[in-house]
């Protein structure tokens, strides 16, 4: 076992429950250069500090071998199986509490969100008043209120 250098580093508890999860290998043959373990440190290290993968700190193998299984895992959904099932094994044993409180004065949304459009000077100028009461069931005319006028078809 590997025993963690640096403080964000797996545990050996850590790893133990992780390694279970991560996919196997396909290819038989040479074994890799690489420990996953290391890389999936210098994974963590690079999203835990926000640094470009360049400048992955060389303890945690050569930075395109650890960007290489960060954007793989990424693409084919590894990340996300991992995150769930871990989801799933911490809410069985009860670790996880489900409850979501909301509170509405931080749930606002901007005025610009909104699919209706403020009255405007221009807007209100055009609209006018009915002058007289629509009669119901017969079609009416925006404008005056008066039924449309036929029209002659061609």
């Amino acid at each position: 076992m590997i025993t963690p250098v640096e403080r964000g580093d797996l545990t050996n508890r850590q790893w133990a429950e992780l390694e279970p999860l991560l996919p196997q290998g396909k290819k038989p043959g040479r074994p890799p250069a690489w420990p996953r373990r290391q890389l999936i440190d210098g994974i963590r290290s690079r999203t835990r500090t926000g640094t470009p993968w360049r400048d992955v700190p060389e303890r945690y193998g050569p930075w395109d071998r650890v960007y290489d299984l960060f954007r793989r895992w990424q693409r084919n959904g590894t990340w996300a199986r991992i995150v769930a099932q871990l989801q799933a094994q911490a809410d069985t044993r009860g670790l996880i509490t489900w409850n979501v409180n909301v509170d509405s004065t931080v749930c606002r949304a901007h005025q610009h969100t909104s699919p209706m459009s403020w009255p405007t000077a221009s807007t209100t100028r055009r609209r006018r008043r009915r002058t007289r009461p629509v009669r119901s069931g017969a079609p009416c005319s925006s404008r005056t209120g008066s039924p449309p006028t036929p029209r002659a078809s061609v």
